[in-house]
């Protein structure tokens, strides 16, 4: 049976920016369609890395927002370097050959000292909180974000004494996401790290994942049934703006030190050298946090004539840059942990109506996606000289005036069908395995 309630605990919320605030966001702006009225706990002063103030404006009115303080130890971390505390809480984690002693010790302190993430202290404040207010709100589901995944602590503890009905949703993997190898683990972490996770997926009700290879993993940990649903697009009030004028390849978002793509750059270089005023049109638009791994290797390969860095940006001029821009760039590290990694703005990529071009390990969930919506064209990292193919091809289409995405079966990934998909599943929850 549907509830008339849906309590959900998350650390992203506006004005918190970057992908992580979406999701939930989106889904609290469509619950009221479906009968659920929304009650989202979130933390009264937290340390957001990226601020996007316009996001509050996109609250639903019919939501109610419960506050409650947090200590976060990253308020104390800052005193060493501000800007490394921030770049670390964000998860731009500088390459191990180049990390600093402070680096390192900020890494050591992140990944042992406070398990399973910084925001761990929110946990029993949070539980004594919440536990008053279901048993006064009559109040018996509620939905844990993660990451940060201490949030799903919160659900343990109050599975554990309410017996309310728990979706635990995992917007990323726990012990296999990207930087987890770079926390310099002692073994009894990792241990314990594991030990929660172990936990959390048996205590939980269902599990709500994002991609199919997550859902693979975590079937090796429990047998409580995991649901699939992916993020997705929403529709969006952008004025229409005129095309770039250059052959523009955007990057949106983190770009991440180990998401530094040498064919990217081998194929530009050489393009500019054998085709004639290709460098002349050529502009790499870079929007969003970027490591300086990423800025030194595109100077190493001449391209900073071509570089057009932006920085951050709202919510809204990314997706006007979205639409403008000739080609849009979907990069995710080179490895096994990440194929499950299906970026949250691929989907608003998909709808832009301009050609993707994706770099990722073999096997990606996303790759799957691009190719049956039929909005650009995947690539891995072996694949340099189709990769070069490709980008002339658009170039071409470009210079014709015809280049743009021609998009099919896109409605399945509306903000609006995923919150029918997520009402369907607390209403009607599988049974165990």
């Amino acid at each position: 049976m549907k509830p008339e309630k849906l309590l959900i605990i998350t650390y992203y919320w506006p004005p918190a920016g970057g992908p992580g605030v979406q999701r939930w966001l989106k889904f609290v702006k469509y619950l009221p369609d479906f009968g659920i009225q929304p009650i989202v706990y979130v933390p009264e002063n937290p340390t957001y890395p990226i601020v996007d103030e316009n996001l509050v404006n996109e609250v639903s009115d019919k939501a109610i927002v419960l506050k409650h303080k947090i200590f976060e130890p990253y308020q104390l971390a800052s005193f060493f370097s501000k800007n490394k505390t921030k770049k670390i809480s964000s998860g731009i984690i500088p390459n191990q050959k180049r990390q600093s002693f402070l680096d390192k010790m900020l890494l050591w302190i992140r990944g042992n000292l406070f398990i399973p993430d910084a925001r761990v202290f929110w946990v029993k404040p949070s539980v004594a909180f919440l536990e008053k207010y279901i048993l006064e709100n009559d109040i018996d589901t509620i939905v844990t974000s993660g990451p940060p995944h201490s949030l799903h602590l919160i659900g343990l503890e109050l599975k554990h004494k309410l017996n309310v009905k728990w979706f635990a949703d995992f917007r990323d993997p726990w012990t296999t996401i990207g930087y987890h190898k770079s926390l310099r683990l002692s073994n009894y972490a990792a241990k314990k790290h594991k030990k929660l996770e172990r936990q959390v997926l048996n205590a939980a009700d269902t599990i709500i994942v994002t991609s199919n290879t997550t859902k693979t993993e975590f079937h090796h940990i429990t047998n409580k049934p995991i649901e699939v649903i992916t993020n997705g697009y929403d529709t969006e009030n952008v004025v229409k703006q005129a095309m770039d004028t250059k052959f523009s390849l955007a990057h949106i978002g983190s770009f991440l030190s180990d998401r530094n793509p040498q064919l990217l750059w081998e194929s530009l270089v050489e393009l500019i050298s054998e085709i004639p005023d290709f460098g002349s049109h050529l502009e790499i638009k870079l929007i969003g946090a970027v490591s300086q791994e990423v800025f030194e290797t595109i100077d190493q390969f001449g391209l900073n004539p071509y570089l057009n860095n932006l920085g951050y940006v709202s919510h809204s001029e990314a997706i006007t840059h979205q639409r403008k821009s000739q080609v849009l760039l979907l990069i995710e590290i080179n490895s096994e942990d990440t194929k499950s990694i299906i970026p949250g703005k691929l989907f608003e990529y998909m709808v832009s109506g301009r050609p993707i071009v994706a770099i990722g390990p073999n096997g990606s969930d996303f790759a799957e996606i691009i190719t049956n919506t039929n909005t650009g064209v995947f690539f891995d990292y072996s694949e340099k000289m189709k990769l070069k193919s490709v980008l002339l091809g658009f170039y071409n289409q470009f210079l014709e005036g015809k280049l743009q995405s021609n998009w099919i079966g896109l409605q399945q990934y509306s903000r609006k069908s995923l919150t029918a998909n997520l009402v369907e599943l607390i209403a009607n929850p599988k049974s165990s395995i």
